[in-house]
């Protein structure tokens, strides 16, 4: 097996994966947030409860960065904040019921956007699509985490 023509797979398969995940997602959100706040909120959707410094790290964005989009959130009543009840300085972030309602709608068509993605695929291919997500998430993705 050659790992170096394994990797240039590997890296033509991430940039076409952020291509697939942009056609998907553009157009999704709500006009009253910007595409950042969008992947914000879909970061916390799916891994919440997380801390400011986790999402900041998450976006390739600075702390005090991360803390004006999250105030602007929390102003539109799409996240909640919440101390760590043994270490009250640690704060958390999680969807309000209002931004859970947005995310609901939003993943609901991206969904349907992906099913026609995979439309025409037998069960055989859906069978070996989810058994290659699995080993990428295990072997790959799962690493650090």
């Amino acid at each position: 097996m050659n790992k170096s023509a394994l990797f240039h797979q590997f890296v033509a398969f991430t940039a076409t994966i952020h291509q697939v995940t942009h056609d998907l997602t553009q157009n999704i959100t709500a006009a009253n947030i910007t595409p950042l706040q969008y992947k914000i909120l879909e970061y916390i959707k799916v891994s919440q409860p997380v801390t400011p410094t986790e999402i900041s790290e998450c976006q390739h964005m600075s702390l005090p960065n991360t803390s004006r989009e999250l105030r602007k959130l929390q102003e539109r009543q799409l996240i909640q904040k919440f101390s760590d009840t043994a270490d009250r300085r640690k704060q958390y972030v999680r969807l309000s019921k209002e931004g859970e309602k947005m995310m609901e709608e939003a993943f609901a068509c991206i969904e349907e956007r992906f099913l026609q993605l995979i439309q025409h695929a037998t069960q055989d291919d859906l069978k070996d699509i989810q058994h290659a997500l699995a080993i990428l998430e295990e072997k790959v993705l799962r690493q650090n985490g």
